[in-house]
């Protein structure tokens, strides 16, 4: 067996934020975890999809980010991004 080649191996500090809130149409259970990790973005975690990104307010403002990153249709794609204006 080969020796394992890492290209980083890193522990670093986080804080996380688990929130759970009903939209019109589903129900959000998010973990949002923040490090210096990712140039001020956080990690999003849809806990219930098993999906999550990379998000800071740039890429709440692409058209179309969160309804491919989290599958979502537009109206529960709005109340997601709704929220992650307030926290991100």
């Amino acid at each position: 067996m080969s020796e394992r080649f890492f290209l980083y191996d890193d522990t670093v500090e986080t804080k996380t934020r688990f929130v759970s809130f009903m939209g019109e149409q589903q129900r959000f259970d998010l973990a949002i975890i923040r490090s210096d990790r990712y140039y001020g973005k956080s990690l999003i975690l849809d806990i219930q999809s098993h999906r999550f990104a990379i998000i800071g307010t740039d890429d709440l403002d692409e058209p179309g980010y969160l309804e491919h990153a989290y599958n979502l249709s537009e109206e529960d794609a709005e109340e997601l991004r709704s929220f992650l204006y307030e926290v991100v």
